[in-house]
């Protein structure tokens, strides 16, 4: 019933927090090996909270809650800097050491794919996206993107030594992004990549703000991180989720693997005396094109099933600031608060569903590892253990809002 067109496995190695009453701080001091380095941005990843390092390299991050973080550091002349922190029941003090900058700018082009356009716009599509926001995105610094493609794998990777510059007009956002890595397979049209944002809100009239908190109430809605952050307080279908189960069976059109494999081998292989063979040196085009589709054929086929999955059957409390979840075969979500709009129905992305299913956001979400940890505020521990399809993957960095986002109706 269901055929993903496109899938996507991404990471923002968000820093998260969780709440609680208690207060601690982040603070240390970022040197490299001469001593302290002054003036140095300190950021934490997911968030818009930053500071500057004084004269003597110190830093404070103040007023954060127990969790898991991400700190961020640049520096202009050194390598983008990230440092995991975990805070309990204290505050943490750490020094973050730099690394110069040895890559420099002509050394890259020098050596520029004559195709490197091309394989940029593609990597823009794959990581802003295509949504109406994302079309209000842009990179300011695409120059310092390494672009690889690999043609034997039909591998497309994206590097950088520097943050990605990304300005977000739709959003009112300027996203300082420390990418990790990124690539696009081609034969598989599977997207992946992992990274750290920084969100600095752009300064604007009353009205203009306005417009920003509008945009960014609909791109949060319905998202992922609001669907983990519902199911986090266990109010996901109060939010506007309902959850049921892709469950995959074997095709009953597709002979069984091993035999598939047999009868290729020897119509490519075996003697014409075996009968496989019409004509002496020629090979049955008849049983090879019935063979080799056969072997093209999706071995499951997707059911969507009509049982409701409870929440309460999906998730369990790991330790008191996390909680997770584990299941077979694959989850569907239906945002039903909002439809599937005109511009996504023209991508890529979509998943087939039953007629008589409603035209609500829907996205599918598979495991590829094991259990899914995720945190009171909807960002995910494991994210590399998810594949997203459909809604989830259309959406990509130009609708991200911050992980301390809070709705309206929150506030």
């Amino acid at each position: 019933m269901y055929k993903s067109i496109f899938a996507l496995l991404f990471i923002f190695l968000f820093s998260v927090d969780v709440f609680s009453q208690n207060t601690f701080s982040i603070s240390g001091k970022v040197k490299d090996d001469q001593g302290g380095l002054p003036g140095a941005g300190v950021y934490l990843s997911g968030y818009k909270l930053a500071t500057v390092a004084d004269n003597d390299g110190n830093f404070l991050l103040p007023n954060l809650k127990p969790g898991s973080y991400n700190i961020l550091v640049q520096m202009v002349g050194y390598l983008p800097f990230s440092k995991s922190v975990i805070i309990e029941d204290k505050s943490v003090k750490v020094d973050l050491v730099l690394k110069e900058n040895t890559v420099l700018l002509n050394e890259v082009t020098i050596r520029a794919d004559p195709n490197r356009q091309k394989y940029i716009k593609q990597f823009t599509e794959y990581f802003i996206g295509t949504t109406p926001n994302s079309k209000q995105c842009k990179i300011l610094n695409p120059q310092v993107l390494i672009v690889d493609f690999d043609f034997t794998k039909s591998l497309l990777t994206v590097k950088t030594t520097e943050f990605l510059i990304v300005e977000n007009k739709a959003l009112g956002y300027k996203l300082k992004y420390m990418l990790d890595y990124f690539e696009y397979n081609s034969r598989t049209r599977i997207i992946y990549f992992s990274g750290h944002p920084f969100f600095e809100e752009f300064k604007a009239s009353p009205a203009k703000k306005k417009k920003y908190i509008e945009a960014r109430e609909i791109a949060y809605y319905g998202s992922s991180q609001h669907f983990f952050r519902s199911l986090y307080e266990n109010k996901s279908k109060e939010e506007g989720f309902i959850i049921n189960k892709i469950i995959q069976t074997p095709n009953p059109n597709r002979y069984p693997e091993n035999l598939i494999n047999e009868n290729l081998v020897k119509i490519r292989t075996l003697p014409e005396k075996t009968g496989i063979r019409k004509e002496a040196g020629k090979i049955d085009v008849g049983l090879l094109e019935f063979w080799t589709k056969q072997k093209e054929m999706p071995r499951f086929i997707d059911k969507f099933s009509r049982a409701e999955v409870n929440p309460d059957t999906l998730v369990r409390y790991f330790n008191e600031n996390l909680k997770w979840m584990n299941y077979t075969d694959a989850l569907c979500v239906q945002y039903t608060k909002e439809k599937e709009s005109l511009a996504y129905s023209n991508t890529g992305f979509w998943v087939f569903r039953p007629l008589d299913i409603p035209e609500h956001e829907l996205s599918v979400v598979k495991l590829t590892d094991g259990p899914v940890r995720f945190y009171a505020n909807g960002s995910v521990y494991d994210s590399r253990s998810m594949l997203y399809e459909g809604y989830w993957a259309y959406e990509k960095v130009g609708d991200m809002v911050p992980m301390d986002y809070i709705p309206i109706a929150r506030k």
